[in-house]
Order: C-alpha cells, then structure tokens, then sequence
C-alpha cells in the first residue's frame, strides 16, 4: 500500500521566529571554533529602548518573521531588551548561513559609544562554526570577514576585550562559587498546620525554608555588583541605574522520591495564612474543579464570586496576585491532586484544571489558589493573545518536571518563558538528561540573565564544556550552586529503605547469536561507509533503525520483523520518494520504539510524517519548520516541497492487542522467569515491575507469565488517563488475589506515578538516556516505600546493550559533576566516537 502525501495547506499556520530548527539536535552541541569576525553597525537606536555601556557582550537573535526585513538580526542588551539592528548588508550575508546552522554569532560593542543620541553603533561579531565548515562560511562572508591569518584580526578590539575578559570571567565564576558557599541559607521552617496535615521530614523543612527564602530575599542577581555609579554586571559590563530586580526562584533539584510536590505545596500554603482568614463554611466545598465543571450547587460559586464594584474596579494587570501556576506532564496531575486531597485541609487550597475543556473566564480562575495544566496545554495556545493563562499575573510559576522543555525552541518552552510571573521555580530531579545545553531553556524560563540569553550562554557554559575545557564544567558548576537545592536519598535521614542495581548479564541464544552477529556484521559495513563519506547526517534515521533492530534483537527475536532480518539492503532510504513501500516499512521500524524521538521538539513523535530523504518528524513541526527554512530538510538540508512529505498508512499504527501463542521466547525472557520465580519463592506476595520501550514485548510477556503462574497487569503509552489511574489502583491494592507483576511501558510509567507496592524492578533493555532509567526506577523507590528494593538491568553479553551502558556512564558523570563543586575535564554528549562504540568499529 502506498503512503499518502500530505498536503501542506491542510496544516493551520503556526509560525513563530523560535520555533525554527537547529540543523539537527546533535549540532547545538558540536565542537565549534571561531572563523574570524566582522565589524558592523547597530543601527535603529532612536526606535528601542535597550543602552549599551561599552565594552559590552550583547546578544544577537535572529528574526525570520520581522516584516520589513526577513533577514533581520536583532541586537539585546544583558537584559534582554532590544538596542537595534545589525546593518542590513551584513545581515543579509550573515542570516542565511545562521539559518542553515553552518555558524552561530556573537557580538561585542568595543568602545563606550561617544555620542549618546547617535543613531548606530558599531558592533564586533564573531562568527563560529565546525571546522569542515570554515571554507564555505569564509567563501559567504568575503570582503567582510577579519580571519585569524588576516595582519587587522589582532587589531580588533573586540578581541582584547575577550582576551582580557576570559582571564578575568573564570575568577568572577569562582567569586560568585565560594560566595555562594559562604551565604549558604541553612534552617528549617515548619508548614502551616491550617493547612498541612502530615508533619514534614528534616529535609523538607529545610527545603522549604530554603524556598521560602529565596522568594522573599532582595539581595543582588548573582554577578550583579553595587558600585558608586549604580550596578554593574561584573560579567557583561552592562551598568544601570535602576537596581535589578532579585532573582526569585531557581531549580528544586531533590531526588526523585523525596517529596517535592508536599515541599511546594507548603510553600503555596505559607502565601494563604498570612493573608486570609478562611472561612469554615470551605471545609465543606469541592477541593479540585476539573476544567469544564462547576462546584457543587454552585456554593463555591457563591462564596467568593467578587461583587459588580470589584469586577469593575478590577485591574487585570493585578489579577492573580497570590495564584500559582503549575505546569506539567497529565501524568503527574494525579500526583499533585492525590497530595492536596490527603495531605491538605480540606478547602484550605482550592485547584482549578486548566485542560480539556477549560475556562476562558480570567475572574472564574482567580477564584483558585493553584491552577494545573499541561506543557502541551500551553504550547497550543502560543499564538493565542486572548487566552487568561497570559493575562493573568502570577505570584508564582512552578514547573514540575522541568526537565519536559530541555528543546527551548519547542513551543511549550517558548510558552513557558513568556508568562508573566514574579517567581519562577524548576523542578525536577533530572535537570540534565543528555548535556548541559539541556539547562538552557531553565535559564530562559528562570530570566536568569546573561544565562537566559543563548549567545551567552554558549560562550560563556556551552562551548567550553563542548570542547572539553574544564572550566566550562567548573562554571556550569557555580551557576548551579547559586540557583539551586539538590539533595539526594542516600544523603538525607528519611527511613528510605535501601535500592540496590544489579547488572543480569544474559548470554544469547545459539539462534539469537548467529542473527545478532550477522545483523552486526552487515550494520558495521553501512555505519562504516556513512562515516566515511560524511553521510552520517543524511542518514540519521537509517543510522536509528540500524541500531534499533540491533537492540531488539538483544530483547527478543519477534520484535524484529522477517523481512527486516533477511536483508539490511532495505535500509539505503538515501532517497525513497519514488518508492511507498520502503517509506512505509521505516515508518513501521522506527515506530517499534519508543525512543526515537523528533529531532525537532525531542519528543516521541505525534501524527508522524516521514519525507523523501526518509527521516522521522511530528507532523506540525516539519511543517512549521519548513515554512521557516526555505523548504530545507532540518536535518540532512535536503530541498522539501509538499511532494515530499508523507504520512504512514492507517494499519502502520495498530498493534497486536495480545501476544501469539506460537512467539518464540528469548534468552531474556527466560532469564527474566527465572528471577520473578526466585522472588516469588522468596516471598508470595513481592510485587514487580517489568519495564520496556517496546509495547510489543509486554504483549509478548503476558502469556509466558500467565504460564508460568503470574497475575499480570499492563500499563502503556496507549491507554487513557483515567484507565492507567485504573491500572495503578489494582496493582497497589493489598489484596493477595491482586496482580504481583505490572508490565509498563518505560516512558509511559517514568514520571508522575506512584508504584510503591512493588519492591522490584526490572529493566529489560537499557534506555539511551540514564535519567529515564531513574525516574522509572523512583517510581518505586520513593517516600512510602517500605521494603528494600532491588533493580535488575537485564544486559545482552558481547551486544550493543553493553556499549549504551558506556554512553549512560558519560552522561550520568555530567548530571552528576554539575552539582559538584570541583570537576574534571568533561567531553560533549554526543559524536561519532559514541556511534563508533555503538557500532564496535
């Protein structure tokens, strides 16, 4: 059956300047060096507000969709207001080579400009880029570009300033380090008990004084200085006369399973017993509101409905003056109701769920204390102006499992950073999943300037982390220490029974072996030539499915289709637009799992398309992408059109909804019996997790268990909300007749859920980012957790299952040594060394 085309006019305009597409995720990333610089103008001073004080750094975004000039470079300060435009010459040169990823730009005004109602500046821009790159970029720039070898490019005063500066920036980030060391906040502070029920742990207490703190502190921004003239920023030499505003917030980084979520809500509580005297008649009324539901005979409505004066002296500037936003995933929002429903008073905190069918009504919403929605929620409603989420002023913005917007050009991270707040908190446990560039989007949604602006933020963190310089990892170090609070399980008193990770290393079948090591074989022999060649980019999704049916291989045998394994000639998809039925079969291949992710918003792809060049996006991210990269595949630059783009066949998306009695076993399932039946004769009533990326395997486990004389239950990425609340409910309940084994899909089950009556945890293939390893893992060991748990990752021996262990072990060091205060020299996340590992070359 043939794909169908997918007609761009179907698809409703969605533009936006920061949704535009890096060349690929890995790019952001990769070693960069600089080509030389370029000396222009600033001009269209008179038309913005933003100063420059010489000798400044100042950040220059690019504007695709500024209607005079559609390859317009604006010009921020630190601050992040607008000073003008780079010159329209040079931005015409310039814009294209940005667009296309082949060099990223940043600016420094060298002189103190001398007549302050000049209408422009000059402005030194350094241009970057990979080293493959340089004589394309430097062939584009021509007469414009000041190279190293050029006798002007040790003239430039940009580069004294940089020089001078970066002697100077790695004592200013170790000042601001021991600083922070020094005024340390220490102390507890108890929860109201108006309003909180249970009695908080030592470390929660200390977390929330720490927040409370924080939120409540006018001290400096770090690296702000008071000086007789006003303040200077000590990294930007930006100076003001207004005194900044504090930074109120920051990352709440407790391990998983530490109790964030009660921390967070004495905080939201603290704000209502200094200012409100509640009323008994609440105790009575509905706690949480679902969106598109009222109270109970309207008595809510009745009691705190403002008068006709109120509403019409309202202010809306002001509406929202004690309400918190929360925003995460719609798994986790049974976990903030379950915690307001049992450990809160009842009425003392009243929620509204923003989602679904939802209020527009910005007076009904400030009848609510918290307000919960979704990510997804507020990326839809990006373009909307009219939408209350943006009206309104909020006390405080809390972002549970921040770790959801590391793609800051994504639109729910866009949408976060644009909301009016005046705190600002990131919580999660994960902060840095793949690599550093993942707490930028933090920086962004936190305004944590220069950070929140990204050519600081990659002069400054990224690229020295990225070529392996020490002290990027020392400054990435001190920036976290200023703005952060982690704490980990094996560190704090809680009672926490211990987790213990044991490696099952499995040896392969005789069978399994021969297919692996001839799949291997053939593999190498096409990773081999796209490295050669330089191809690897163009062919990234021929690259993921090469690697997948490896790994499934290692898994079991039947989640690898027979006409895969009898030949890899399928997989040269180089250009697949006249052939249906090779994009159908890598629609089918690269849907077996469920790590492949967009390249574009890094997220499991929805209402997936794949183009002529056969790689994998979300239907509106290619489409939006396109209309902002002049019809360029993101990732290989290969010419789209509408021609080019198709959508998988209706039967591509069905699975089988239960295993065939006929599948054959695998030598992990076996291994995997052998292990419940040893915990089940240990103890009848142990509980265990099953965790996979691959639905079809929890299919295929359900009737060898069953066989075998388990009690299964399944929880996957297809089921509804209200079906997996169903399914955690039966497999918590106590009842000995209950299910003992819950088979969960890894990303449908890491985040949000409470799966404590279970002690063990099985992990059947490992997952390429650790930190989706450990939040799956926490689901289990967490508060509430009464018996010693114990993960069991299950390794196929001499396989590509060893070598992502490798790459986990990389990226963990990262997370790790990130929230230390000394570190060692740390490479990038990923290169083709890693995918030489993967592939054993």
């Amino acid at each position: 059956m043939s794909s169908n085309r997918l007609p761009l006019a179907s698809i409703g305009d969605e533009d936006r300047d920061s949704e535009e597409l890096s060349s690929s995720t890995q790019s952001t990333q990769s070693e960069t060096y600089m080509v030389g610089f370029i000396v222009a103008n600033i001009v269209g001073l008179q038309y913005y507000s933003g100063r420059i004080s010489g000798r400044e750094m100042v950040g220059l975004v690019r504007e695709p969709l500024n209607r005079f000039d559609s390859n317009a470079i604006k010009v921020v300060n630190t601050r992040t207001i607008q000073v003008g435009h780079i010159e329209k010459k040079v931005a015409s040169v310039l814009a294209p080579l940005i667009d296309s990823n082949l060099v990223h730009v940043e600016g420094i005004v060298p002189k103190t400009p001398k007549n302050a109602a000049a209408y422009k500046i000059p402005c030194h821009i350094h241009v970057f880029s990979k080293i493959e790159a340089f004589e394309i970029v430097k062939s584009a720039l021509g007469l414009f570009l000041f190279s190293p070898d050029d006798p002007s490019f040790s003239m430039s005063e940009s580069m004294v300033v940089k020089e001078k500066k970066k002697g100077d920036l790695d004592e200013i980030f170790k000042l601001v380090d021991d600083n922070s060391s020094k005024s340390m906040v220490n102390g507890v502070m108890e929860p109201p008990e108006d309003f909180i029920l249970p009695d908080l742990f030592l470390h929660q207490k200390e977390g929330l004084y720490w927040l409370h703190h924080r939120e409540n502190s006018d001290e400096l921004p770090p690296f702000w200085e008071k000086r007789d003239e006003g303040f200077v920023n000590v990294l930007t030499n930006y100076q003001s006369d207004i005194r900044p505003e504090p930074l109120r917030g920051g990352i709440f980084a407790d391990d998983m399973g530490l109790g964030k979520t009660l921390t967070l809500l004495s905080l939201i509580a603290l704000d209502k017993c200094n200012d409100v005297n509640v009323n008994e008649e609440l105790k009575d009324e509905v706690l949480v509101v679902p969106s598109g539901k009222r109270s109970r005979k309207g008595k809510m409505n009745k009691t705190i409905r403002p008068s006709k004066k109120q509403k019409k002296e309202e202010n809306i500037s002001e509406i929202g003056s004690k309400m918190t936003l929360i925003v995460c995933p719609p798994s986790v929002f049974s976990t903030w109701i379950t915690q307001l429903t049992e450990h809160t008073k009842r009425g003392r905190l009243k929620a509204y769920m923003y989602y679904g069918d939802r209020t527009q009504d910005i007076l009904e919403l400030q009848k609510y204390d918290i307000v919960l929605t979704t990510y997804s929620t507020l990326g839809s409603e990006l373009n909307n102006t009219n939408t209350p989420i943006k009206k309104i002023s909020w006390w405080r913005v809390i972002l549970d499992e921040a770790h959801v917007i590391k793609n800051h050009k994504a639109n729910q991270s866009v949408a976060v950073t644009m909301l009016n707040a005046k705190r600002r908190w990131v919580v999660t446990g994960t902060p840095i999943q793949n690599g550093s560039m993942d707490l930028y989007s933090l920086m962004a949604f936190l305004k944590f300037d220069p950070f929140s602006i990204k050519s600081y933020w990659d002069r400054l963190v990224q690229r020295p982390i990225a070529q392996g310089n020490a002290k990027g990892l020392s400054r990435l170090q001190a920036l976290m220490a200023t703005i952060s609070l982690r704490r980990t399980k094996e560190k704090t008193e809680i009672g926490l029974p211990p987790k213990t990770i044991h490696t099952c290393n499995v040896e392969l079948s005789v069978d399994e072996r021969k297919l692996y090591d001839e799949m291997e074989s053939e593999a190498k022999s096409f990773v081999e030539k796209y490295i050669a060649n330089g191809s690897v980019t163009h062919n990234y999704s021929t690259v993921l499915s090469i690697i997948l049916r490896l790994r499934q291989i290692c898994t079991h045998t039947e989640l690898c289709p027979e006409d895969v394994r009898a030949s890899l000639s399928s997989y040269n998809f180089e250009d697949a637009s006249n052939n249906p039925e090779l994009l159908k079969k890598l629609v089918i291949l690269l849907q077996d799992s469920e790590d492949i992710d967009c390249p574009i918003c890094l997220s499991p792809p929805s209402e997936l398309i794949i183009t002529s060049c056969a790689h994998i996006f979300c239907q509106n991210c290619i489409i939006r992408t396109l209309k902002h990269s002049k019809s360029l595949c993101p990732l290989c630059r290969h010419p789209l059109s509408e021609s080019n783009l198709f959508s998988p066949p209706p039967e591509v998306n069905k699975l089988p909804s239960s295993s065939s009695s006929t599948s054959s076993s695998s030598s992990k399932v076996t291994a995997l019996l052998k292990l419940l039946e040893a915990s089940r004769n240990e103890n009848p009533c142990i509980k265990s997790v099953v965790f996979s990326q691959f639905r079809k395997l929890l299919l295929l486990l359900e009737e060898p268990l069953k066989a075998a004389g388990f009690k299964t239950i399944r929880l996957d990425g297809v089921m509804s909300g209200r079906k997996r609340a169903d399914v955690i409910k039966e497999f918590g309940d106590s009842d000995g007749c209950g299910p003992t084994v819950l088979l969960a899909s890894l990303k449908a089950s890491g985040t949000g859920i409470n799966l404590t009556a279970a002690s063990r945890v099985y992990l059947m293939e490992p997952w390429w980012n650790p930190a989706v390893e450990e939040q799956a893992m926490d689901r289990v060991h967490r508060i509430g957790q009464k018996q010693d748990v114990k993960v069991v990752k299950m390794i196929a021996k001499d396989s590509i299952d060893e070598r992502i262990l490798l790459l986990q072990e990389k990226k963990q060091k990262l997370a790790k040594e990130a929230f230390r205060k000394k570190g060692k020299e740390e490479k990038r996340d990923v290169n083709l060394d890693d995918l030489r590992t993967l592939m054993s070359l």
